[in-house]
């Protein structure tokens, strides 16, 4: 997409060990950063615009920042998974997930009462350890949900890439914005 908007790294993204990129434009660098950062660079003004998953935006917040577009790349799906034919929890469910605050409102509008366990991978093997009775988790395929004995259950939500822009930015420079916005979304 950045290609296609006439924005392209100077290094190679593939080989260079550099986390800040010049590029081919003298006003534009790409910072290359974990997806749960990313908001956090845009919040505070370090960088101007991102690219981040709506996931992280639901589940880390998206005060002080404007979500300017759906990109409709990088598609998924939230879900819930876990044993095939295992005995419905009644009560208090135990989930294994590395989003926390997405889950929790998931359960609460259910009504369903949760006992979130914070995992950073791995998730698949909880519930077949006993550690959860099922878990929360990005799928794309459900390839790797099958392989670990697992099914999905129920998605909670569809997760696409967004760009984000900070709010200050927005208002001091609304007319880079849409020329950039245009260029990037006119293929």
């Amino acid at each position: 997409l950045l290609a296609q908007a006439g924005i392209e790294p100077i290094d190679s993204i593939g080989t260079t060990r550099k986390l800040l990129l010049a590029t081919n434009q003298q006003n534009i660098k790409l910072a290359i950063l974990r997806g749960a950062d990313v908001t956090t660079y845009v919040r505070h003004g370090a960088a101007d615009l991102g690219i981040v998953g709506k996931d992280v935006l639901l589940e880390y917040g998206s005060d002080g920042i404007y979500e300017a577009a759906d990109l409709g790349i990088a598609t998924c799906r939230m879900m819930t998974a876990g044993i095939e034919n295992a005995s419905k929890v009644k009560g208090k469910v135990r989930v294994a997930t590395k989003f926390v605050n997405i889950s929790r409102t998931y359960f609460s509008k259910k009504n369903r009462h949760a006992d979130i366990v914070k995992l950073f991978g791995g998730l698949e093997l909880a519930p077949t350890m006993g550690l959860a009775d099922v878990i929360v988790d990005i799928v794309d395929t459900v390839d790797t949900l099958r392989a670990n004995g697992l099914v999905p259950f129920e998605e909670i939500l569809s997760i696409s890439s967004r760009l984000i822009v900070n709010k200050a930015f927005v208002r001091k420079n609304n007319a880079f914005l849409l020329r950039f916005l245009d260029a990037l979304l006119s293929k």
